[in-house]
């Protein structure tokens, strides 16, 4: 376990965990109290349309200490992970200490281990993909991935099924071969104090369910119908948990209670998925229990 105060000033800090964990609030008090710029790394954070939902920073929160990278992004806009690195690499060289922080973890990866120069994926092949998803699911793109990169991505996450298709689609290599063939990472662990928060299943589940309470109390319903009009469920920006139950209840496929039944739930899977993924992949990372800061 990490010790808050032995952290150095004039280092990057990096804050991964699940959501709902306090991530936030710790990167907030880090800032306050040794100075730094809060950078998101938070996939759905970035878009301008979600700011409840996705939980981002307050106005309260975002003026007690400079915030980078939040809301900054149209909510119809395509954005990656390679997106984020370039936005991120100016704040490593000039300016504030950045204190790195959000649930994404493909983000720290991409930024302490390095990213593969992958093409763009053209809009023809993501619509297809969209397609195939919408009308036979996402295992129908599973099925279809080489047999690398199937063993290696999160099966579980649609998002980086469809990602591993496109690539094969555009590139006609696996994304595992991509990766095999990373350059140097922007940041390397050795060069920043890199944190993961641990959050025990049991502590972290009410918490969930008590934030998204807060959230429809805050008006993340109204921030839902502001979204009905444009509503595209294959857009990134949709992909903000809980967005698509809320969007189902102002259209009159199922009631609020349900709703409210059916994000937090998907809230639990997306924390467990989260879990995982800091386990498997931030082992060299210090520890930090979230039922202690």
């Amino acid at each position: 376990m990490i010790d808050l105060s032995s952290i150095p000033a004039d280092r990057p800090v990096l804050i991964a965990g699940p959501t709902a964990s306090g991530k936030s609030a710790l990167a907030l008090r880090i800032a306050q109290e040794s100075g730094g710029v809060i950078v998101n790394a938070d996939a759905i954070q970035v878009f301008e349309n979600w700011r409840i939902l996705t939980a981002r920073p307050s106005p309260g929160d975002e003026s007690a200490a400079p915030h980078a990278l939040y809301g900054h992004v149209p909510y119809d806009a395509d954005y990656s992970v390679g997106h984020w690195l370039r936005e991120v690499a100016p704040r490593l060289e000039t300016g504030p200490r950045p204190i790195i922080t959000g649930g994404t973890g493909l983000y720290f990866t991409a930024l302490t281990e390095g990213l593969a120069d992958i093409p763009a994926t053209p809009p023809e092949v993501r619509e297809t993909a969209n397609k195939i998803v919408l009308e036979q699911g996402v295992d129908a793109l599973l099925s279809e991935i080489d047999e690398a990169t199937f063993h290696r991505i999160d099966r579980q996450n649609p998002m980086r099924v469809q990602r591993a298709w496109e690539v094969l689609q555009t590139t006609g290599r696996g994304l595992a071969h991509w990766q095999d063939t990373t350059p140097p990472p922007l940041l390397p662990l050795s060069n920043c104090t890199a944190i993961v928060v641990e959050a025990d299943k049991d502590w972290l589940t009410p918490r969930i369910e008590r934030r998204f309470d807060q959230m429809l109390d805050m008006g993340a319903l109204d921030e839902a119908r502001a979204n009905l009009d444009r509503w595209d469920p294959t857009l990134l920006s949709s992909k903000a948990i809980g967005a698509p139950e809320l969007i189902a209840h102002l259209q009159g496929l199922m009631p609020l209670k349900d709703a409210r039944e059916a994000a937090t739930i998907a809230t639990r899977q997306f924390a467990k998925r989260q879990r995982t993924w800091f386990r498997a992949r931030m082992k060299n990372w210090h520890r930090l229990n979230a039922a202690e800061f």
